[in-house]
């Protein structure tokens, strides 16, 4: 199926108001399950040493290594166990504000499709590949799983306060793409780093992207990407810190603060930025060298 037949106006046949859907675990066929433990197989391979320790210590918790799409609610009880969150099947892509008042009562909603064999490195809708490999190992980590509750419930507050914008650039720079300063080094903890084989070794041995310590006002300020490798990456220093900022902040008078400003273009450094690594920024002028020829 194509990503356009999981994008609906409103809840279709057999979804609850809240959008959610059984998952129908015995519905999947030989086939679905074989591209799940592909994928799983080579990004298992790829991952230590460059996931966060929080994300691969989710992944043994959660015994995501076991072959097959998971099973919600088996995945749901390990998962209910360590921080409360549960994993809820949803027929694709959910209006914000459903999106939010899940997340902020710990329900993790997923795609119940997965990409076809010859769709292995991209698709552009999450499917359960990404939500499920990439991010809920993240949710069985306490502080990472109280941060993604205060998002959710952030996000229902920018909802009413016109702030939507600023605010996904926030979930976009750190739960889909975010790197960790950890002792050993830079480690990718994003969902849409680490089920990418090719972004796993992108974001941090590549010399092309912005490597950029994390500040909240200018995260809510830059564009990015969202059909091919950012050109900026920010680097939380902890979790904590990351939940930390999150609870304390009040994020009213901080968007009255930002929205007048310029949006800060994808790849850019601007003055006060905290630079980790300055990026040649070679992928993008190639790509726009092939564009243009």
């Amino acid at each position: 199926m194509t990503a356009e037949t999981h994008i609906h106006d409103a809840p279709p046949a057999g979804a609850a108001a809240d959008w959610t859907i059984p998952q129908n675990w015995d519905a999947f066929t030989a086939e679905e399950h074989g591209v799940w433990d592909t994928l799983f197989d080579r990004q298992a391979r790829l991952l230590p040493g460059r996931a966060s320790s929080a994300y691969l210590r989710g992944l043994e918790a959660l015994k995501l290594s076991e072959s097959g799409i998971p099973n919600f609610d088996d995945l749901s009880e390990r998962l209910m166990k360590l921080t409360g969150w549960q994993v809820v099947a949803v027929p694709g892509l959910v209006p914000d504000d459903v999106f939010f008042d899940h997340m902020a009562n710990r329900r993790f909603v997923s795609g119940n499709f997965i990409r076809r064999a010859d769709q292995l490195d991209y698709l552009q809708e999450p499917d359960v590949f990404h939500d499920v490999f990439g991010h809920v190992p993240m949710l069985a980590d306490p502080v990472f799983a109280d941060y993604l509750a205060a998002y959710g419930r952030g996000g229902l507050r920018a909802l009413a306060l016109g702030a939507l914008p600023q605010l996904s650039r926030l979930y976009w720079y750190t739960v889909e793409f975010g790197l960790v300063q950890e002792a050993e080094g830079l480690r990718i903890f994003g969902a849409g780093i680490v089920s990418s084989s090719a972004e796993s070794v992108f974001a941090l041995d590549d010399a092309s992207p912005n490597r950029i310590g994390f500040d909240l006002a200018r995260v809510m300020r830059t564009e990015y990407r969202i059909d091919d490798f950012q050109q900026n990456y920010f680097v939380i220093p902890s979790f904590e810190e990351l939940l930390r900022v999150t609870v304390e902040t009040d994020f009213a008078p901080l968007y009255e603060q930002i929205r007048p400003l310029p949006s800060i273009p994808v790849g850019e450094i601007v003055e006060g930025d905290d630079v980790i690594h300055r990026g040649t920024q070679a992928y993008a002028q190639r790509k726009a060298q092939t564009a243009i020829a």
